[in-house]
């Protein structure tokens, strides 16, 4: 299933296990924990986000993707080698310039080179501005490729989808502040 919540046109999205980061305030705090999770294939992932065949891109958020740097690559790589148009933005609490000049694993930048473009930086709950993709006005978006230098990724109203699970509600894209403040963080960090 799709969404528009989280970059340009119909994209499918992997969210990652484990973020050393541990933002105040995270707008994913079930994602921190570096816990056992599902485990997939790369070759078996990227069929499952090309199932919906209407999906024009791939976002990988978390957690923290450059974690798993490798297999997202790979991932990527298997879905461009079906539907070579195919976009992809990625989410990072590292900053670019760390990212190239001493990636965190060997696997970064490969991920790097697949990205169209990083959306990278901590999350900072009081610069949380209320606009576009990013979380807080500190994160910068880097276009790295062309594809996608004609959207404006900071600016705009944020959207988000409520996709119910059995009996819970999953809220997909970044939230605006007034609706943040209505679901605070399940672990008790505050989110100022």
């Amino acid at each position: 299933m799709g969404t528009h919540a989280l970059g340009p046109g119909r994209r499918s999205v992997v969210w990652v296990q484990g973020c050393p980061f541990h933002c105040a305030g995270c707008l994913a705090p079930e994602w921190i924990p570096d816990v056992p999770a599902r485990r997939v294939a790369p070759v078996d992932l990227a069929a499952e986000l090309l199932a919906d065949p209407a999906v024009t891109g791939l976002t990988f958020s978390g957690g923290e993707p450059m974690e798993q740097a490798a297999g997202l690559a790979e991932t990527a790589r298997l879905a461009r080698r079906a539907r070579p148009d195919l976009t992809l933005v990625c989410f990072t609490g590292h900053r670019l310039e760390r990212l190239r000049d001493r990636p965190p694993n060997p696997g970064v930048p490969a991920l790097l080179a697949a990205a169209d473009v990083l959306i990278d930086g901590l999350y900072v709950a009081v610069r949380d501005d209320d606009r576009g993709l990013r979380g807080s006005a500190n994160q910068r978006v880097h276009h790295l490729t062309d594809r996608l230098r004609h959207v404006d990724l900071t600016g705009g109203p944020r959207r988000i989808e409520v996709r119910m699970r059995g009996a819970e509600a999953l809220f997909v894209g970044v939230p605006s502040r007034a609706m943040a403040a209505l679901y605070p963080p399940a672990d008790g960090r505050s989110a100022q």
